[in-house]
């Protein structure tokens, strides 16, 4: 089998059966599609008992929500194709969006992710996510949102590739290990991204994979709210963490925490300083559990070009920025 497909679920009934019939509908149907159910309380867990005993589907039931990390972990335990493709109970596939991911994949054994042109669902000119990335800051971005979608035609390599839509290689997972259920939600992707890049995998995006998505439909947290403040105090500290050799740590220290103080400042600003201190805290306790990736000299040049790519992805950040400040679309 080419693919298994996970889509995680929480009260997703305006939406999951949209998601679900359009992954149906792809032009490459050697797949099977795993949907886990994180505990909903709605209408979702009857659209997703719906399709049990539809050929090729298998519907996980949790009795609490997991988290995103958890969720997709017991989909992809279950999976049976060479790739998994992880996709949002919110996001509506073109039917040829399998295809062209798994065309991509297919090209080089190096490439570990394939990450999808994700565009607005209620604004169909303009992109969610064309890739994900990390400044020296530490700060991890999605590369496009708010611009027009044409503006990223171009196939490249890419730090991240976002969960919301991405395929993964099931033979690389085996070899770095699944999602990091201590991040619960958010930067989950980015970290298992990271992994792969200091091993020497690369992360691709590819613009002819097209997916619309809503985005935050599941958390309501398309800007700022109490559970993403939490997950963002936390995950911002463990990422940098895990993913950077001690040197490398110790030279980006200033940075870092430079970039994490201003995080503390816009989100108190927006009224949710308490919860992003908790998740700080969160952080703090959870340490003693990361399971860092053992330093290997052999993967020196990777890390290199990671702080490399780090320092880029600052200039990257401010022209962003920029343009967004001038309303440059």
């Amino acid at each position: 089998m080419k693919a298994s497909i996970v889509i995680p679920n929480l009260n997703g009934a305006g939406w999951l059966r949209d998601s679900i019939e359009s992954v149906w509908a792809q032009t490459e149907q050697d797949f099977e599609l795993i949907v886990v159910d994180n505990g909903s309380t709605d209408e979702s867990l009857a659209i997703a008992e719906s399709y049990v005993g539809h050929e090729r589907y298998t519907l996980v039931k949790n009795d609490h929500n997991t988290g995103f990390s958890a969720a997709v972990n017991a989909g992809i335990r279950l999976a049976k194709g060479t790739y998994v493709v992880l996709f949002n109970n919110d996001a509506f596939a073109e039917p040829d969006w399998l295809a062209q991911l798994i065309a991509m994949a297919d090209t080089d054994p190096r490439i570990f992710a394939v990450q999808s042109l994700m565009i607005r669902h209620f604004d169909r000119e303009l992109a969610d996510d064309a890739g994900d990335y990390v400044t020296l800051f530490g700060w991890a971005c999605k590369r496009g949102d708010g611009m027009y979608w044409r503006r990223y035609q171009k196939p490249q390599r890419i730090f991240s590739a976002c969960g919301g839509a991405s395929l993964y290689r099931k033979s690389i997972l085996d070899e770095i290990g699944l999602f990091d259920e201590l991040f619960f939600a958010y930067f989950e992707d980015v970290d298992i991204s990271w992994r792969a890049n200091s091993l020497g995998y690369k992360n691709m995006y590819c613009p002819a994979a097209k997916c619309y998505h809503i985005c935050g439909a599941t958390t309501g947290a398309v800007r700022y709210n109490e559970f993403k403040s939490v997950q963002s105090g936390r995950n911002s500290i463990l990422l940098p963490y895990k993913n950077m050799p001690l040197l490398m740590f110790i030279i980006n220290f200033v940075p870092l925490l430079a970039g994490y103080l201003l995080k503390v400042l816009m989100f108190g600003l927006k009224g949710f300083w308490t919860p992003y201190i908790k998740g700080a805290r969160e952080a703090f306790h959870a340490i003693s559990k990361i399971q860092k990736p053992k330093f290997r000299i052999r993967n020196l040049p990777y890390y290199i070009l990671i702080e490399f790519w780090m320092i880029w992805n600052v200039f990257v950040y401010v022209d962003y920025r920029v343009r967004r400040a001038l309303g440059i679309k």
